[in-house]
């Protein structure tokens, strides 16, 4: 049987594989799957181009930048659960999300049709970020029915 732990960290090397295959694909690819996206949001009549002035696919790849980040950040943090303080926890897991966006957007400059980005590494560690913010707000909330539960 498979440990928690090394479950734990499986998830957070596949979800790293995941960003890396897509981080790999060129120009022409990429654009292919924001399509894709862009297809699927007018089969149920949301036209991104229209609402933002032809810019949906631009906001396609930034929102699913932060995404995928946002994902990479809560695996991480589960991941190193146990191991830490939760305030620790919290920190560490953002600069591991902020070092891996850093090394996504180096690794995209050796693919044909892709640039690195530092925005896009602002983007990625936003959607980092914005996972430990609601880490933090749920331990905080969880913390303080604890208190009132015991103060009754």
């Amino acid at each position: 049987m498979i440990s928690k732990w090394l479950r734990k960290w499986a998830y957070v090397i596949i979800w790293m594989a995941i960003i890396f295959f897509f981080s790999c694909q060129n120009g022409e690819a990429s654009s292919n799957n924001n399509k894709f996206i862009e297809q699927i949001l007018l089969y149920f009549r949301i036209d991104l181009n229209s609402i933002f002035n032809g810019n949906g696919s631009y906001l396609i790849r930034k929102v699913a930048h932060f995404t995928e980040y946002f994902i990479l950040y809560y695996f991480v943090f589960n991941a190193l659960n146990k191991d830490v303080s939760f305030r620790k926890n919290l920190i560490i897991s953002l600069i591991f999300t902020f070092l891996y966006a850093c090394s996504d957007e180096f690794h995209q400059s050796f693919t044909p049709g892709r640039y690195p980005s530092f925005k896009d590494v602002m983007i990625d560690t936003g959607g980092g970020t914005f996972c430990m913010v609601i880490k933090y707000v749920r331990h905080t909330i969880s913390l303080n029915k604890k208190k009132i539960y015991i103060n009754s």
